[in-house]
């Protein structure tokens, strides 16, 4: 959803008498007037919209604060963050076909695959807070694997949704259960909650661990050990 401004010519015009146009994500597209063009051909045109209906929103939410929404400072704020919480909420917006598309291949053996410190960034239902950390995933295929990449697409899928940490781990391991039909998948995620270390308690450097144990992982205590074992060497 990102602006594309394309200048054509500084004075607004191309060769060829087109005017110089900009992209918006929700909008369409308008052409730009030469005048607006010449005062500054960097410049994005400052009545563009992108989802008029949440930047209103925005716009009383800081008037509630005490804020002016017409200061230089956030006179593009309601669009900005319209924008940022359509990104940092693209989960509800994709399905798990879509993510996968098609990455699977036929397993050549059955040993225990791990991919380790998968980043993901999320949001505290609670508090619409930022939580984020590190994912560690591991499975043991029984006829197929999946592209190494599409694993970590599966944990940004969940994580950027209104959640919980809990319900996030919960649903990677799930969702690589449903793809995959594995002897068993693990998943442990690590957090540092903002809920926990900007307001409450205020306890900057706690950290919060949850596990979600499926198939051989939750049934056999070595082949979980092991896991475990893999997953926190070297930290």
């Amino acid at each position: 959803m990102a602006i594309e401004t394309t200048i054509q010519h500084l004075n607004g015009h191309s060769p060829n008498g087109v005017d110089k146009v900009y992209t918006n994500g929700k909008n369409g597209s308008r052409p730009i007037p030469p005048a607006e063009a010449t005062e500054n051909p960097y410049a994005i045109p400052p009545e563009e919209s992108y989802d008029p209906a949440f930047e209103s929103l925005v716009e009383q939410m800081l008037r509630r604060l005490g804020e002016d929404p017409t200061r230089d400072g956030l006179k593009r704020t309601p669009l900005r963050v319209a924008k940022a919480m359509d990104f940092l909420t693209s989960g509800y917006s994709q399905s798990l076909a879509e993510v996968v598309n098609g990455a699977l291949f036929e397993a050549e053996g059955q040993e225990m695959v791990i991919v380790r410190d998968i980043e993901f960034y999320s949001q505290c239902e609670h508090h619409m807070l930022p939580f984020f950390g590190k994912a560690h995933i591991g499975y043991i295929p029984k006829g197929k694997i999946i592209g190494l990449s599409k694993i970590a697409r599966i944990v940004d899928l969940f994580a950027r949704r209104l959640q919980v940490q809990e319900r996030l781990t919960g649903q990677v391991a799930d969702a690589l259960v449903e793809i995959l039909q594995p002897q068993g998948v693990a998943v442990v995620t690590e957090a540092s909650h903002f809920c926990m270390m900007m307001r409450g308690v205020q306890k900057q450097n706690s950290f919060t661990v949850s596990s979600a144990m499926r198939g051989a992982f939750k049934e056999n205590a070595s082949t979980r050990q092991e896991f475990m074992g893999l997953v926190t060497h070297s930290r």
